[in-house]
């Protein structure tokens, strides 16, 4: 199709018209692809959006799974040191009530030690041979046993009330019990009581002393 100019000339193929739907498509065209990209940009801060919630989601997740495994930690820590503390003061009332228990076992024994002669003095003597069998029976259910006070002094389980010279015995040995002990377990109730032998002591150098005697002051 011929265009004229405006000074009447004939340009072959375009037409005034033409010009104008061309002008028109690309501005349809540009506004088409602003729209398609703000689109795409929307859907990308959807996206994001998204993943941050989700991101989010997992910090509180795992925030509040630290939390529970430290309440846990907690509640077992407690429960152990509770429980610890109910075991020792249990072995520490025990440890006192046994302690004076084997003090009556010593009395009984002192008791079935006296002679007896009359018939009462007897059956008396029958109730505390019993009364001694349930204290005993009492002792072995609760491995209460008495400690043995022989060979090597132990410090853990005896007590020296005093030392003997001897060339009789190693030194540090027991060479006389003195009162028993008793021990439950590991912890000891009593601490037997020993006499513990000693190296004698060689004659000690007596050196002659003079002694010059002092002069009177005169007056």
């Amino acid at each position: 199709m011929n265009s004229t100019t405006d000074n009447g000339d004939v340009t072959p193929g375009t037409s005034p018209d033409a010009s104008q739907d061309g002008d028109e498509d690309l501005k349809g065209g540009f506004g088409a692809a602003e729209a398609e990209a703000l689109g795409d940009f929307a859907e990308n801060a959807e996206e994001i959006e998204e993943l941050s919630e989700l991101e989010q989601a997992i910090r509180e997740r795992d925030e509040a799974k630290a939390l529970w495994l430290r309440a846990q930690a907690d509640y077992q820590n407690l429960r152990r040191r509770t429980q610890a503390d109910i075991d020792a003061a249990v072995l520490r009332a025990k440890t006192e009530v046994l302690g004076e228990a084997v003090t009556v076992l010593d009395y009984l024994d002192m008791a079935l030690a006296a002679e007896v002669t009359s018939d009462d003095a007897k059956n008396l003597k029958i109730g505390v041979e019993m009364t001694r069998g349930q204290l005993q029976g009492l002792f072995d259910r609760l491995n209460v046993k008495p400690i043995v006070a022989a060979g090597t002094f132990d410090p853990a389980v005896h007590q020296a009330l005093s030392t003997v010279e001897t060339t009789d015995h190693e030194p540090g040995t027991i060479v006389e019990m003195v009162r028993g002990g008793w021990q439950m377990g590991e912890t000891v109730l009593r601490f037997a009581q020993v006499r513990v032998a000693a190296k004698p002591e060689g004659p000690k150098d007596v050196e002659a002393v003079a002694v010059e005697p002092q002069a009177e002051e005169e007056e």
